[in-house]
């Protein structure tokens, strides 16, 4: 193989490592962050509200046994099912993603952390660990913001690709 089509070939082979390590790196700093959060949490703040920002924001720790809102309690194993095809299609979409920018990746990394961490809790303890609580919206946790956030990100950039 002639040197150019070699370092050609060498550069992609790293920026796809480079692109896959980002997107790894982000999902396992969100994970582990959301993991020390809630154990530390659910071992010593179970079932308690603590005030934070008065009238806006206590870290009130609650064992969501349903998804989003509370929906679907009582259907674990379905929740489970649903999280681990949603985590494989992520994986398939990292994969698959042309482009491979940093950004994509990083984005892509916020959804999965948030989506391990979440099966995590749902798989180990039968619940996920939720805490933050702004009062007017049902408590959730960092796991939750990382997955909005990247999904709202990933809806907007569709939008601007046109």
């Amino acid at each position: 193989m002639p040197a150019t089509a070699q370092n050609a070939k060498t550069s992609w082979n790293r920026k796809i490592c480079f692109s896959y390590g980002v997107a790894g790196i982000t999902s396992l700093v969100i994970f582990f962050s959301d993991f020390f959060i809630k154990n530390y949490l659910k071992n010593n703040f179970a079932y308690q509200s603590i005030p934070v920002i008065k009238n806006i924001l206590n870290i009130t720790v609650v064992f969501n046994r349903g998804a989003a809102f509370g929906i679907l309690k009582g259907y674990s194993n379905i929740l489970v099912y649903a999280g681990i095809v949603f985590i494989i299609m992520l994986i398939v979409i990292i994969r698959k993603d042309e482009r491979k920018s940093m950004l994509s990746m990083v984005i892509l990394g916020l959804i999965l952390g948030g989506a391990f961490s979440n099966m995590f809790d749902r798989v180990v303890y039968g619940f996920v660990v939720d805490y933050l609580d702004f009062k007017i919206w049902p408590v959730f946790n960092l796991s939750d913001t990382c997955i909005s956030i990247g999904a709202g990100i990933l809806f907007l950039r569709s939008f601007l690709k046109k």
